[in-house]
């Protein structure tokens, strides 16, 4: 048993008050990057939709979120991040948020972002809240692009309960190694891992989530 507790956050609508991988699209579409823009803005609403419903599959979104990597160079898409967290990202970030993340980074526990967003999109976010350990969907890169396609399991879902786990085995830990391990989220898609932990935050919760959690009599916390 490790002495440090274990602090896991979920992002969108967790940390952020919006959603990063949407955004991300609705981005693109705003610099003439994504093709036909009245095509890509009703695909990207209806699979937000479908997530916010929870029956949105990681395949169906992965074909759709990821196809906007293959379009650009890696140089190319590393300079619309940039702007990108410029013009939406740094705005929305909480003050509220980051001291969430900094009460347990300074209390000496070890924190990880998971989310399903892919790592292209969340990496710099990650690194704006100051976490060191960030797990996300990882887009696959051969041959200096992006295909398209995702590698390894997917962190949504029942899948971040096993990247968790990965992530934690590379450091010869498991989740019942820690005394406490929290993890804050929104969404109801969060349900596998809220259950998984001892100190499940049902975060700024969508109303599905908040009702469960009530009924489970988990904490709720309502940051924005």
């Amino acid at each position: 048993m490790t002495s440090r507790n274990l602090a896991l956050f979920d992002l969108d609508h967790t940390l952020l008050p919006i959603d990063s991988d949407h955004e991300w699209v609705e981005f693109l579409i705003r610099h003439q990057l994504a093709g036909d823009p009245e095509a890509v803005r009703r695909r990207n609403d209806e699979l937000y939709a479908k997530y916010q419903a929870g029956t949105l599959t990681i395949e169906e979104s992965a074909a759709v979120m990821l196809g906007f990597l293959k379009m650009h160079s890696p140089y190319d898409l590393a300079k619309y991040h940039e702007i990108y967290m410029q013009e939406v990202i740094r705005p929305n970030i909480k003050k509220v948020a980051t001291d969430l993340v900094d009460k347990h980074l300074s209390n000496g526990d070890l924190c990880c972002l998971v989310s399903a967003t892919n790592t292209f999109v969340i990496t710099p976010i990650g690194r704006a809240f100051a976490f060191e350990n960030i797990i996300g969907t990882t887009p696959e890169f051969i041959n200096g692009r992006y295909t398209g396609k995702f590698v390894g399991t997917a962190s949504y879902k029942e899948g971040k309960i096993t990247r968790v786990q990965e992530w934690l085995a590379t450091l010869g830990l498991s989740l019942n190694d820690f005394e406490k391990s929290y993890f804050y989220s929104d969404s109801i898609n969060d349900l596998p891992l809220l259950e998984k932990v001892t100190h499940p935050v049902a975060t700024n919760p969508q109303d599905s989530l908040r009702k469960i959690a009530q009924e489970k009599g988990w904490a709720i916390l309502d940051l924005f």
